[in-house]
Order: C-alpha cells, then sequence, then structure tokens
C-alpha cells in the first residue's frame, strides 16, 4: 500500500528530533507527529514514515545509537 505507515517510539523528545534530522537527510520522508494514543509514548511525540523504508530507518538508527523505544506499523 502506498499509504501505508510505521511510526518510530523514543524515549525522549531530543531522540525524536535528532532520528527525523539523521533519516531526512538520506532523502526519506518523514514527519514528526503526536503519538498515537493507542502506542503510547515517554515523550509524546513518534516520527512517521513509509513502512516499506522501516528497515532502513533501523539501521540508520542503529548506526547513529539512537534509542528507540520501538517501530510501529498504523
Amino acid at each position: 500500500m502506498p499509504d501505508s505507515f510505521a511510526v518510530v517510539l523514543f524515549y525522549s523528545t531530543s531522540a525524536a528530533l535528532r532520528a527525523e534530522k539523521l533519516v531526512g537527510e538520506q532523502d526519506i520522508k518523514v514527519k514528526l507527529i503526536p503519538v498515537p494514543r493507542q502506542l503510547g509514548s515517554d515523550c509524546g511525540v513518534c516520527l512517521r514514515l513509509p513502512r516499506n523504508q522501516q528497515d532502513r530507518v533501523r539501521d540508520i538508527l542503529d548506526q547513529a545509537q539512537v534509542d528507540v523505544q520501538g517501530i510501529y506499523p498504523i
């Protein structure tokens, strides 16, 4: 599905902002959004991304040692 998304949840807002910058530099369309109510999060914002880029984003964040709470399809 072309409109299928995933979200990355973080433990802190600073991690979310850093992730947005790192992933955006790799030409992946991402957007910071409020965490969906059914997921909950410590920081309140998450990074929305195309679901087909989920593995690539995970690799980018792992290499940069960004602490991720989880990645979930929405």
